[in-house]
């Protein structure tokens, strides 16, 4: 599966792009925020990401920029029994918007797959990706806790959100992304 946006391109992980996975992950501000990435992160790590099967209703993507390559990774997995969706961008492209717009993109293919509600989460630390979760939509569920960061080495305190796709969604927080 592969997804144009404005600026992006959404596409599978190949085996030969270990080396620029590990380029954009590798930087502990980057895996920190993540719930299933281990610290230190390595080349077997970039290996076993650019392995992972596609499960075609949670698809999950490289995040390419056409003329640079590999940006990060946008996706959707499950977390308690329902779709969830989760991102990284590389710091180097941080705060221009390519998290807001590859999120948009897997929303977008998240309503086409027939999802009907997608939940997000961010730790409390990371408050960067609370405001992309609300440029897209989501709303806070009332639920904080503890969610287990592999980098981290134990649970951090997280705020959670869902989406209702069911609900007209309007399109401008997609095109805002830029």
């Amino acid at each position: 599966m592969f997804h144009r946006s404005h600026r992006l391109f959404l596409r599978p992980a190949f085996p030969e792009d270990c080396e620029a996975i590990l380029a954009g992950i590798n930087d502990e501000a980057v895996v920190r925020n993540l719930a299933r990435a281990p610290w230190p992160y390595g080349m077997d790590d970039a290996r076993a990401f650019a392995a992972l099967p596609q499960d075609m209703r949670l698809p999950h993507f490289l995040v390419t920029l056409p003329g640079v390559g590999v940006i990060g990774s946008a996706g959707m997995g499950e977390h308690e029994g329902q779709p969830e969706i989760g991102y990284w961008i590389a710091r180097d492209h941080w705060g221009r918007g390519y998290a807001t717009e590859a999120a948009g993109a897997v929303l977008r293919i998240a309503r086409t797959l027939g999802h009907r509600r997608v939940t997000a989460g961010h730790f409390v630390d990371n408050p960067a990706s609370g405001k992309v979760l609300r440029k897209l939509g989501f709303v806070p569920t009332g639920r904080t806790g503890g969610r287990h960061s592999l980098a981290r080495g134990g649970a951090v305190e997280s705020v959670e959100y869902a989406l209702d796709l069911e609900a007209d969604m309007d399109p401008a927080p997609f095109a805002r992304a830029a």
